[in-house]
């Protein structure tokens, strides 16, 4: 542990004190002073929403500038509009026909972890929806995005000064490194965490010992069916790939088209500016966009088409907006089915709906489970069959899954942060909010009076015992008088009587030798052939040896994905050489 490490954890250390402290005064403010505070910190960051798009784009090179700004005033208005007019102090909500009164209380300290893919909207959306539930918030930063992300917090920590927010109601680590990130989110003063980021990071979170809303990974499939608005549906899919070159989690990875209009399709995402990749120029592509950990190449996130297809060295024209790779399958063996976070897709044919619905299921799973997919139909009871059949939390219809998924384009609610429920180790999977940072108290009145059980005193039979001796009953004789009668004898003491009688006219039982113990040898079995491990796992291949009963053989070589690692840890289903 270096000079930096230690300097972090003190950090963290003294800012989850100060949050403590303010987090008693928070608490205390009325609904108009929390409302005042919160709609100041939106106006702050509406205000400089275009300056902290361009800081976030310089400093970490990921995505596009007019995009980050749409995304940082999707978080500072249409996330402030969704959130302003929800109760988060007191009495929040009356059931008069059940007599239940629910009272709200903030969680207490949050611990934000911030990523560098969405880094200043994401820092707008934590600090508000915290805010709007009195919880105090220390703003953890990726490492790639300290200066933007610090520069957000500075905007909104002072408009919340300036409204009245207690010192210290808003902080933020200026020394940031793995080991003080871990010891905020461990620390005993931190009550939930709202981590955004890889998985592994994720994983500390959850492993922190705190209520924590961590993020899975998205891979989201997009399905074109039969009946769709082929020209809308390759419209929308080219829109949400694009839109800051394809680094939301939620954007869309693949596209999953009906047989029958393949070619109508194929011809309207080329008018959107996609580029069909050969088979030599997938493998080009994946062999450098891929890593050997299955993860994409971070110097690729967030660049454009033609930047990706130059450092790869494939040639396409300069209009090109997106590229897509027609694949056969999903897993190990095509490595452009993963999540990308740049715009490239990958592409599959299927006969119909049915074998759509199942492609989408693996794609889900090959890293993607419970978080987003879209469906371009006009078919409802296709529509429906997909809501019920995926495993997906959000089923954007007929838009695209990046917006769609966040609540710009739908009726979601407006959130930056989505939770990926149990498919993706999820504690919930809801758009998170205001409400998931609060502690809801209930008063609940009595409707139904309740009822003394019957007792020995009102019984008949000690009624009728009662009735004897003049009324007066001990315990003894209670206890007595209900003990059953035993009839005959038992028949061990027959047994006796039986062989006495028969000894006495001359007759000895016949003994019997209890029968010997056969010792069964234990067979030698032959050594069975040395098994090789494996070279790859994905979380895939632990469902599948989960399924069949087997166990996996890994080596020190074998790369192992994190949520295959995660579940085959938790299953026991690894065997190391």
């Amino acid at each position: 542990m270096d000079d930096s490490d230690l300097v972090s954890i003190q950090e963290a250390r003294t800012l989850a004190h100060a949050a403590s402290e303010a987090q008693i005064a928070l608490a205390e403010l009325t609904q108009a002073e929390i409302d005042s505070i919160v709609e100041s910190m939106a106006n702050a960051a509406t205000q400089h929403a275009e300056a902290l798009a361009k800081i976030a784009v310089d400093e970490t090179g990921y995505g596009v500038a007019a995009d980050k700004v749409q995304k940082n005033l999707f978080s500072s208005k249409q996330v402030y509009e969704f959130i302003k007019s929800i109760k988060t102090v007191g009495v929040v909500n009356e059931l008069p026909e059940r007599r239940v009164v629910e009272i709200a209380e903030p969680f207490g300290v949050v611990a934000a972890v911030v990523p560098s893919t969405n880094p200043t909207s994401t820092a707008i959306y934590k600090i508000l929806i915290a805010l709007k539930a009195r919880c105090a918030v220390i703003v953890s930063p990726h490492p790639k995005a300290v200066r933007c992300i610090t520069r957000t917090v500075q905007v909104m920590s002072d408009a919340a000064k300036n409204a009245g927010a207690p010192p210290g109601s808003i902080g933020w680590m200026k020394t940031v490194t793995l080991e003080g990130t871990q010891e905020l989110m461990k620390h005993r003063d931190v009550s939930v965490i709202l981590a955004t980021g890889g998985m592994g990071l994720v994983r500390s979170a959850y492993s922190a010992g705190k209520p924590a809303y961590g993020v899975g990974p998205g891979n989201a499939p997009s399905y074109i069916e039969s009946s769709a608005d082929i020209k809308k549906a390759a419209k929308d899919i080219i829109i949400g790939k694009t839109f800051d070159n394809g680094v939301l989690c939620s954007s869309p990875n693949s596209i999953v088209v009906d047989e029958s209009i393949e070619r109508e399709v194929r011809l309207e995402l080329v008018n959107c500016g996609a580029y069909f990749l050969n088979k030599d120029e997938i493998d080009k592509l994946g062999k450098v966009l891929v890593t050997h950990q299955r993860l994409p190449n971070q110097l690729l996130v967030g660049k454009t088409a033609t930047y990706i297809a130059k450092e790869v060295g494939l040639t396409v024209p300069d209009e090109t907006s997106v590229l897509i790779a027609p694949l056969e399958g999903v897993g190990r063996n095509y490595p452009l089915s993963i999540e990308k976070l740049c715009p490239v897709l990958s592409y599959y044919v299927v006969s119909d709906w049915r074998e759509g619905c199942e492609r989408c299921k693996e794609i889900l799973r090959y890293g993607g489970m419970g978080h987003t997919m879209s469906i371009h139909s006009k078919d409802e009871q296709v529509i429906l069959e997909f809501g019920l059949k995926k495993p997906a939390s959000r089923i954007c219809v007929n838009t695209p899954t990046t917006h769609g998924s966040v609540g710009l384009t739908t009726g979601l609610d407006p959130a930056m942060t989505l939770g990926c429920g149990g498919w993706g180790g999820n504690i919930t999977s809801d758009n998170i909010s205001p409400k998931h940072l609060l502690n809801i108290k209930r008063l609940a009145y009595e409707l139904r009076p309740a009822v003394r059980s019957a007792t020995l005193e009102n019984s008949s039979a000690f009624k009728s015992l009662s009735s004897k001796a003049n009324g007066s009953v001990t315990s003894s004789s209670l206890q007595s008088s209900t003990k059953p009668a035993q009839f005959g004898i038992s028949a061990n003491a027959l047994t006796v009587r039986i062989d006495r009688f028969l000894k006495s006219h001359g007759y000895e039982p016949e003994k019997v030798n209890p029968p010997k113990k056969e010792v069964v040898q234990p067979k030698k079995q032959a050594p069975s052939p040395k098994a090789s491990p494996v070279d790859f796992v994905s979380e895939e291949d632990v469902r599948v040896a989960l399924k069949a009963g087997q166990k996996l053989l890994i080596g020190n070589r074998t790369i192992v994905t994190p949520a295959a690692r995660e579940l085959g840890e938790e299953k026991k289903v690894f065997i190391f050489e």
